[in-house]
């Protein structure tokens, strides 16, 4: 029989919204289609909605495991501080994505923050739960597993991209993994994300102003054009080899 997990302890964010309606967990990522009625019933049991504002901090380094989330709507960062307090932003989350299952599955605290791009709204299960279905149905733990190794993967390539690459290739890699991400506007050109420069260089592991010249730079070679925090991509193909040349 599965137990119960009732799990009180409120963390940032709030639960109090609109009427807003969202699908259950396995309609929304493959990772939880593998769960039978039983287990289905039970995660909707302990997966709640909770709302972030923009800027405003899921988990922070440090903090201890309490929760995994799924993205629903809107945007989030993964970042690690480094010295000075300067931000190195880790991975972009789109909807349907999962973080903070690591430290979760690990029962370690999380080893980077996590923090609302713009508003946004995500489903969140307490640690044991999660962890109970982890234990519970080897095909769900399979599919976790896989999880953790295409991230483990996609780390391994951004410290390469980020350490051993040139400034222009370290920001054509991260303007490519914005549009990998989100796509375009409807004009087919904007980037669908408004990213501060901050954000951008911190993405790329590189000064605010370095990225506002290299940024410049790009669009004056008529790769981008550039209105505010408006970027059009004119050149895709040059990019990439930028990027590919590092």
């Amino acid at each position: 029989m599965l137990y119960l997990c009732r799990d009180f302890r409120m963390d940032r964010g709030s639960m109090k919204h609109n009427d807003e309606q969202f699908a259950p967990l396995w309609e929304l990522n493959e990772l939880w289609e593998t769960l039978t009625e039983e287990e289905r019933t039970y995660a909707a049991e302990h997966a709640e909605v909770v709302y972030y504002e923009k800027n405003e901090l899921i988990h922070s380094d440090g903090d201890e495991s309490l929760y995994m989330w799924m993205l629903l709507r809107g945007k989030v960062r993964i970042f690690k501080e480094g010295i000075g307090q300067r931000q190195q932003i880790i991975r972009l989350l789109k909807p349907y994505d999962i973080f903070g299952y690591r430290a979760c599955i690990a029962e370690e605290a999380y080893n980077s923050s996590a923090s609302a791009v713009e508003s946004c709204a995500v489903y969140r299960m307490p640690k044991e739960c999660f962890s109970h279905l982890v234990r519970q149905n080897g095909s769900f733990c399979y599919q976790v597993m896989l999880m953790m190794a295409k991230d483990l993967a996609f780390s391994e390539i951004q410290t390469v991209n980020l350490t051993q690459k040139h400034i222009r290739g370290r920001l054509a890699e991260s303007l490519l993994l914005l549009l990998k991400n989100y796509g375009y506007e409807e004009d087919g050109h904007t980037l669908a994300m408004l990213l501060p420069r901050e954000d951008l260089a911190n993405m790329s592991n590189m000064t605010t102003s370095n990225a506002i010249r290299t940024l410049s730079q790009f669009a004056q070679e008529g790769l981008l054009a550039i209105d505010g925090r408006h970027i059009q991509i004119l050149d895709e193909k040059s990019l990439e080899k930028i990027s590919r040349l590092g």
